[in-house]
């Protein structure tokens, strides 16, 4: 994402998908300085985030502000194996009055609610204050989730797993390594090309 400038000196902005994508290793040698996210990225009432995660930025010396080297490496392959695992295991989906899974839009960005069994979606529920009602739901492969779930809204979307259970949620944003090429954020920017 760049920011018109005049000269040789414009001013580049770095979108939030980057530090997603350096998470994956889908990241150049280049871009080595995430900015900060937000571990309530997905608030329930939609309002900005508001509690920073440290994002990985190497640090010259081990510090215990700033990951080294074999932390980053460690994370990338924490979080390769938890991505694996997702797409190896069926989820649950819930679902509206029509059929159509339920998200939430946040940050120009479509997150796809799924759960890991029915404790979290249970979680959730209470957490919306809306365990009254009846909560339907669809079981998907998270391979099928990522693959043809995403692609299918027809706009930049990622999947929001066990929103709700403190602690235990994970975002998997759409970027390369992620979801499918054609839909990842990071390299339709990397090409010059809006985000569909």
């Amino acid at each position: 994402m760049t920011e018109q400038g005049d000269g040789p000196k414009a001013h580049i902005r770095r979108s939030v998908l980057d530090g997603y994508a350096e998470m994956t290793g889908a990241a150049t040698a280049e871009k080595r300085t995430p900015p900060n996210i937000a571990s309530d990225f997905l608030s329930l009432d939609g309002g900005a985030p508001t509690t920073p995660v440290p994002a990985l930025l190497p640090s010259p010396s081990p510090s215990p502000f700033f990951p080294d080297e074999d932390d980053i490496t460690r994370a990338r392959r924490e979080f390769g194996a938890l991505l694996g695992a997702f797409r190896r295991t069926p989820v649950l989906v819930p679902v509206d009055e029509d059929d159509a899974p339920l998200a939430a839009d946040h940050g120009g960005i479509r997150w796809l609610y799924a759960f890991s069994d029915e404790a979290a979606l249970s979680r959730f529920a209470i957490a919306r204050g809306e365990t009254a009602r009846e909560w339907p739901y669809r079981r998907v492969l998270g391979a099928r989730l990522l693959d043809a779930g995403v692609v299918a809204t027809g706009v930049p979307c990622g999947v929001a797993l066990d929103v709700g259970s403190e602690g235990d949620g994970v975002l998997l944003p759409p970027v390369a390594g992620i979801v499918p090429d054609a839909v990842a954020l990071d390299l339709r920017a990397e090409h010059g090309e809006e985000p569909r």
